[in-house]
């Protein structure tokens, strides 16, 4: 058994205006809430962090400098988690652009001279809350979060899938109400 104190990173992905939580996220605060006494948490929402878009070096200067700013912030917390879970409605099928922000300067970490990423990374475990109209659409950003995970040798705790749309509309799904009561145990 491990004796390392659990530390959940929340990282709320959607483009939603600050101080109007969606779906996605007030489901994961149900789920969070039955998260075991002592262990820590951290809430990140990446749509407010000055994230710069990413630029791909691999094929020409090959490495990256250290990340500064915003991006050193979520470095940080990414590296000193324990789990890691993207709270992510499903936009056109796919994951919201602060999200894909943040997975493409993965590219980057794993070029930081000294940083190790991808051995840091290793025996994570990554897990995804998100709701949207229809759970079969929602499968494609399923597939894409979990080989993700699997390409950095994390463990894929899987999906928390809710009814959303309207705000609010999670509430009335009592399966998935039910289900982020023990999803994150």
């Amino acid at each position: 058994m491990s004796t390392t104190p659990r530390h959940t990173l929340f990282l709320t992905t959607s483009s939603r205006e600050p101080g109007h939580p969606g779906n996605s996220e007030w489901l994961a605060r149900q789920a969070a809430a039955a998260l075991p006494a002592g262990s820590t948490q951290t809430w990140l929402a990446l749509a407010h962090m000055n994230l710069p878009p990413f630029v791909d070096l691999r094929h020409t200067v090959g490495q990256y400098p250290a990340p500064e700013g915003d991006l050193k912030t979520l470095l940080d917390a990414t590296l000193a988690a324990t789990d890691i879970v993207f709270v992510s409605p499903v936009y056109w099928f796919s994951i919201p652009a602060p999200l894909k922000t943040y997975l493409d300067h993965w590219s980057g970490w794993l070029r930081v001279p000294g940083l190790g990423f991808k051995e840091q990374m290793a025996g994570k475990t990554l897990r995804v809350i998100s709701t949207s109209g229809d759970r079969a659409k929602a499968q494609p950003m399923f597939d894409s979060l979990r080989l993700c995970a699997q390409f950095l040798a994390m463990n894929w705790g899987g999906e928390l899938w809710g009814k959303g749309g309207a705000p609010g509309a999670v509430q009335a799904d009592t399966e998935a109400v039910a289900q982020a009561a023990t999803f994150l145990l």
